[in-house]
């Protein structure tokens, strides 16, 4: 009878290790690599996140709901066309339930930056988007270089200084203000 019993726990101890290892991936950290990851496009196609690497890479996460996400929207677009060299890509994720809420923030925003909508949070995960706006500043080989919680001035002298350390390039010059 003893056996039996054995045999169960056993059974019980096999089936529960499985799924140890099943929990979701963890966070990566600054100097870790991003994973492979599939993008569903919002105001464009589908990408891999893969298909951005080769350059640095700045990811904005934020949501419609969140004020400082969508304050700071204007200054990363503004960015974007300080680039002209165009070496540098900036995507954002949003993290809304609803599609049609984040869509409406891009066009109220007159977004050309390339964002995406991250309803099984796993970008949300990867990235460790605790709280919003995050923004990750990613090197051309796909390591993370440096994570910035909190809305900033994207294009501001001091703002770009932190890109030019934190990509080890130089940065677009500041808009005239």
């Amino acid at each position: 009878m003893a056996h039996p019993v054995r045999l169960a726990l056993l059974i019980l101890v096999m089936s529960t290790a499985g799924s140890v290892g099943a929990q979701p991936p963890e966070e990566v950290p600054i100097g870790g690599t991003l994973r492979a990851a599939t993008l569903r496009g919002l105001n464009g196609p589908p990408r891999k996140l893969s298909e951005f690497l080769g350059k640095p890479l700045i990811i904005n996460v934020w949501a419609s709901w969140c004020a400082p996400c969508r304050a700071e929207m204007a200054s990363l677009e503004r960015l974007a066309w300080l680039d002209e060299s165009h070496d540098l890509t900036i995507i954002g994720i949003s993290t809304d339930d609803y599609e049609d809420r984040a869509l409406a923030t891009l066009t109220t925003g007159n977004a050309t930056i390339t964002h995406f909508i991250d309803r099984d949070l796993e970008m949300e995960k990867m990235l460790g988007a605790s709280r919003l706006p995050l923004t990750v500043f990613v090197a051309a080989d796909g390591r993370v270089l440096d994570k910035i919680y909190g809305a900033r001035e994207w294009d501001g002298a001091a703002a770009l200084a932190h890109i030019e350390k934190t990509l080890r390039r130089r940065p677009p010059e500041a808009a005239e203000r």
